[in-house]
């Protein structure tokens, strides 16, 4: 008999008569909203060729809302792992810390709702630990299948869109990174190239999966065409992190053949990866992409002119007196020991969330008092809003101990995904294993985004979950 509360009715108590699966299935639903919501709303900006990355913000709302109801249940119906305990309270003592650091902050608004463009305040927090929770409350593998499908799905869409930018100059904001730098680089529908590569680098794992353990071959052959468009959009990006996503892959085709017990014909996989991203470099010598005859990287000139400065105004034009912005190394090593002179003056608490550019600010004499905060910072020659190391990052705006509590974190998320590639009989434990570990090494020399971090806090949650009735691939 379904469970009720004194005189209400069986669909008012449907918490209480949830069922593990019930509750799997609909959580699946959620995190694929995780996965693709951004994305699609990314489309608008996108389509206006205006800066509306509100609208983005509002993607990652809708998907945050439906975890956070997700999560609450499953925290309810006490569906969360008892050795899951330390990497939830770790995400916990982030909020608090972040609450702390948003109250001491520069502006309380910005540390709520983000900054412009960005979006990631306190309440993106918020729906990432609601992403967490709900994927480490799944009990079900099938779920956990249709998360898979969804990093896949994210992937297709993000590469498809950037096709066009690619070829067209098109539906994009970095067809030029310079002045006389044309470059059609990619950045889908998650708002910059470098985050581009951070969402397909996990993409690209989940394809290898589908591709090695998939029943039906019309599955592996579609994981496999995935896989191709994945690594030649990855070359298009121009960074340093595409470059790793296509080292990690190859690396990951092979140990995921052996991990999975695969035919070992499987580690051509890798061929994949390679001939893309060969073909791709190929066609940029060639000079049939914008005005370039040679492939390099361009980070700096992405992350800091194309992106921070001139797409949403949320840093001040570089200084290239004393930063080369050729020189990609050369600007992550400068933002890094410039933000950590910023951490030093504010260990406890940070700037605030998303406030990062805030105590570098030194003028406001061009700019009237009435103008928009993007105006003032926008003025302020060789500021930034972002470092490329979301430790440092996370030191810097919400304190030394909140990234702590980020590094325990991902110690214990790692050590239950190992431990669950041991334990379970089922191969979904070793998918989500490659891809948590891919992430993570990702944000070493990436940085959260609201595209890429709802995808990555899902995978990192289920990598915590405990099947109870394990399930075995047919053969």
């Amino acid at each position: 008999m379904a469970k009720q509360l004194f005189n209400s009715t069986e669909k008012s108590n449907f918490i209480l008569n949830m069922t593990e699966e019930k509750y799997s299935s609909l959580a699946s639903k959620g995190l694929i909203a995780a996965c693709l919501l951004t994305s699609i709303a990314t489309a608008v900006p996108e389509i206006a060729n205006e800066n509306m990355y509100s609208v983005s913000a509002a993607g990652l709302a809708l998907s945050g809302v439906i975890c956070m109801i997700l999560a609450l249940i499953g925290l309810i119906k006490k569906y969360i792992s008892g050795k899951a305990l330390i990497p939830v309270c770790a995400f916990g003592a982030m909020l608090l810390l972040a609450i702390l650091s948003s109250l001491t902050s520069y502006d309380l608004v910005i540390s709520l709702y983000g900054y412009t463009g960005r979006g990631e305040g306190l309440l993106a927090l918020i729906f990432y630990f609601s992403f967490f929770i709900t994927a480490a409350a799944v009990k079900n593998e099938s779920a956990l299948k249709t998360l898979i499908a969804g990093v896949v799905c994210t992937g297709a869409l993000n590469s498809v869109w950037s096709l066009v930018q690619i070829f067209t100059g098109k539906l994009g904001q970095y067809s030029y990174v310079s002045i006389d730098s044309k470059i059609n680089a990619a950045s889908g529908l998650c708002q910059s190239p470098i985050f581009l590569a951070m969402v397909l680098s996990l993409s690209v794992v989940a394809a290898l999966f589908g591709f090695m353990t998939a029943q039906k071959k019309l599955h592996r052959i579609l994981c496999l065409v995935c896989l191709c468009l994945f690594s030649f959009v990855l070359v298009f990006t121009y960074s340093i992190v595409g470059t790793f996503a296509l080292i990690f892959g190859v690396i990951t085709s092979v140990a995921m053949t052996i991990a999975t017990k695969s035919p070992k014909i499987k580690m051509a996989s890798a061929a994949a990866i390679i001939v893309p991203a060969v073909l791709g470099i190929v066609i940029v010598n060639a000079g049939m992409i914008g005005n370039l005859h040679s492939y390099r990287l361009y980070d700096g000139h992405i992350l800091w002119w194309a992106d921070s400065y001139f797409r949403i105004s949320a840093s001040g034009e570089p200084d290239t007196t004393i930063v080369d912005l050729d020189d990609s190394f050369g600007v992550y090593s400068t933002l890094n020991h410039k933000t950590m002179n910023i951490i030093s003056k504010d260990p406890l608490t940070g700037t605030g969330p998303d406030q990062l550019v805030f105590p570098q600010l030194y003028t406001t004499e061009t700019v009237i008092e009435a103008e928009d905060i993007t105006d003032i910072v926008s003025v302020n020659k060789g500021t930034f809003d972002k470092v490329y190391n979301e430790f440092l990052y996370t030191a810097a705006t919400r304190g030394v101990l909140s990234a702590v509590a980020l590094g325990v974190l991902f110690v214990a998320v790692i050590g239950l995904a190992i431990a669950g590639m041991k334990r379970r009989a089922s191969k979904t434990a070793i998918c989500f294993g490659f891809m948590v570990i891919c992430g993570i090494l990702v944000l070493m020399i990436g940085v959260s985004n609201i595209t890429f971090s709802p995808i990555f806090w899902s995978i990192a949650g289920a990598s915590c979950c405990k099947l109870d009735r394990p399930h075995v691939d047919a053969r």
